[in-house]
């Protein structure tokens, strides 16, 4: 079995030396980095918006994956492509058309995604399969960083998984809320293949995060 991919969350960093924090998880080994916007609005919290995307985006080569909890979206889809975002993943319930958003994502030069809520059932993206590049189950109810993974989303896991499997298309699932070590292990069993993860990479100092990182892909010794 590969190793899942990491997209360290700078929702969990020092935002006082943000891009600091961004250079340092890039050195460590992380494959993506994950911006959480929030809007106080679809979500009950208050993130950054595209100015702070576009002045971010010199800290790495990486792919910004980013995850719009707002609502409406597709005004916005165009300012976090100009400035920066790589993958842009939304809700099926901020908008009325959620097929015609995937559509403007990819027609504004980013690979669109869709982010399944805990009550969000898979039926939400089985007709999207083949419009789409990344599924992000959420394991806690988004809105804030720090809560406990919730296992019964394991087997919506394994049911989209299923569901990438036989579509024959190389979509990412991608796992975000309550991921550490342990739970990193359950959730990559289950067919998730890149795990979002905060305040289990940014722990410690930037000394550490090779090695939190190292953990949550299952390597020893690092």
């Amino acid at each position: 079995m590969p190793l899942p991919r990491i997209a360290p969350s700078i929702l969990s960093a020092d935002f006082s030396r943000l891009g600091e924090e961004i250079t340092a998880v890039t050195a460590a080994g992380a494959d993506f980095i994950h911006v959480d916007v929030m809007d106080g609005h679809f979500v009950p919290n208050l993130t950054i918006g595209p100015l702070v995307v576009e002045a971010i985006r010199k800290s790495s080569p990486l792919p910004f994956d980013v995850h719009l909890m707002i609502s409406p979206v597709d005004p916005f889809i165009d300012a976090f492509v100009k400035a920066g975002a790589d993958i842009l993943t939304v809700h099926p319930e901020a908008g009325p058309h959620l097929h015609r958003t995937l559509q403007a994502i990819r027609s504004a030069g980013a690979k669109p995604g869709v982010a399944l809520n805990p009550a969000t059932p898979v039926s939400a993206i089985e007709s999207l399969i083949d419009d789409v590049d990344l599924i992000l189950v959420m394991s806690v109810n988004p809105g804030f960083g720090g809560q406990a993974f919730i296992a019964s989303q394991l087997k919506k896991i394994e049911a989209i998984r299923r569901l990438i499997d036989l579509s024959g298309r190389d979509v990412m699932l991608e796992v975000d809320g309550g991921v550490n070590a342990a739970t990193a292990a359950r959730a990559v069993s289950a067919g998730a293949d890149v795990l979002v993860a905060g305040s289990a990479v940014f722990r410690g100092d930037p000394k550490s995060y090779a090695s939190n990182i190292a953990a949550l892909k299952g390597v020893k010794n690092q």
